[in-house]
């Protein structure tokens, strides 16, 4: 017999009756048909629990519904066990409720900056393990996709792609575009008063191609593409698809992960490509409208300056951008535990944690190129 409760609802009055059995062995079936149940009871002013139908029960299933009981009693519904031939059910599950009832209640305490900044500065080893553990289940992952094709699922790479890169363009290339404009405008008021316009073509190239291009298109790409995938893959947690794959023999990592990190990686160098043409668009246009260059020494300046060290210092930086963007979201959804909150913390904890990592792998190939005098 399956471990489950049924609800039969008459107006604000329910009746759930549990079947099965309610012990050790199937507490994870007992206490997932306890929530379900207790989500159908919303609105009820009193619910009757029948025990008749049980197989067996431990202490273990009567804590599962002693629980519910107590639940049920302080939101307001007058809860009670109907009395039934199954009376030691009856008698252990009362026995639970007078216990929980006779223990004191928890101080609550409300703790302070520095005892909140402490109990912060304790998890990280355990955040820290976390993370090491998972980045080196997807160092194992990626080697092993191109030994055994078979444990990656190849078929989503292109609807990836087209999600993470076509569906994003618009975006990416209207924010790109802003950002050149904004470049030309600040360069024409700052440089007029030195005569030094004709240089604003070459700062487009210069400041965009270089760092905000790649900043841009990798902080969208955040907000979008890495909330999307945490959001995904932490409702296939808590649905518990993830758990479905595993007991079929796929590895999670090498199934879910690594074709949406390739698909980031290779539509983040693409949109950072596009966006720096739309960023000369946008900085050619501000230009001319604000200053007396015309388009032709525009484009001749800008051209001159776009070099290999302008051009491919901005995009050496983005397959590691789009690659981290991946790994974050990704984990944080695998690490999803409970139910839809947890889904929304895990999906807000993603985007804040990519977005970072965007800032921070930028600066560090800054301060890199800097250093090597690029």
């Amino acid at each position: 017999m399956s471990v489950a409760i049924r609800a039969d609802r008459e107006g604000d009055h329910a009746r759930l009756v549990a079947t099965g059995p309610f012990d050790l062995a199937h507490a994870t079936m007992a206490a997932r048909a306890v929530e379900n149940a207790e989500a159908l009871l919303a609105g009820c002013g009193s619910v009757d629990v029948d025990l008749a139908q049980l197989e067996r029960i431990d202490g273990a299933g009567a804590v599962l519904l002693a629980r519910l009981l107590d639940r049920l009693d302080a939101g307001g519904r007058h809860a009670r066990v109907i009395d039934d031939p199954n009376r030691e059910a009856a008698r252990l599950i009362a026995s639970y409720r007078e216990r929980r009832a006779g223990l004191p209640e928890r101080p609550t305490r409300v703790m302070n900056p520095l005892t909140r900044i402490g109990a912060l500065a304790a998890e990280v080893p355990s955040k820290a393990n976390e993370a090491f553990d998972f980045i080196g289940r997807c160092a194992v992952a990626f080697p092993k996709a191109a030994v055994t094709p078979r444990s990656v699922d190849w078929r989503s790479l292109p609807r990836l792609i087209q999600e993470i890169g076509a569906d994003g363009l618009l975006v990416t290339s209207a924010a790109n575009l802003l950002i050149g404009a904004i470049i030309g405008f600040l360069g024409v008021s700052q440089l007029e008063g030195f005569g030094t316009i004709a240089l604003v073509p070459q700062m487009v190239v210069v400041a965009h191609f270089r760092d905000l291009g790649p900043l841009v298109t990798g902080m969208i790409m955040a907000g979008r593409s890495g909330a999307g995938i945490a959001s995904e893959i932490a409702t296939m947690k808590v649905s518990e698809e993830v758990d479905a794959l595993q007991s079929m023999g796929f590895d999670p990592v090498s199934w879910l992960v690594v074709p949406r990190c390739l698909a980031l990686a290779i539509a983040v160098p693409l949109l950072t490509w596009l966006g720096d043409v739309l960023a000369l668009v946008g900085g050619l246009g501000a230009t001319i409208v604000v200053s007396h260059m015309t388009a032709g020494a525009f484009v001749d300046v800008a051209l001159n300056a776009i070099n290999p060290n302008n051009f491919f210092s901005g995009l050496v930086k983005t397959p590691f951008l789009g690659l981290s963007i991946g790994l974050i979201a990704c984990g944080q959804g695998l690490l999803t535990r409970g139910g839809a909150a947890a889904v929304g913390t895990r999906t807000t904890t993603a985007v804040v944690l990519a977005l970072f990592s965007v800032i921070v792998i930028s600066a560090l190939f800054t301060f890199f190129y800097a250093l090597i005098g690029i």
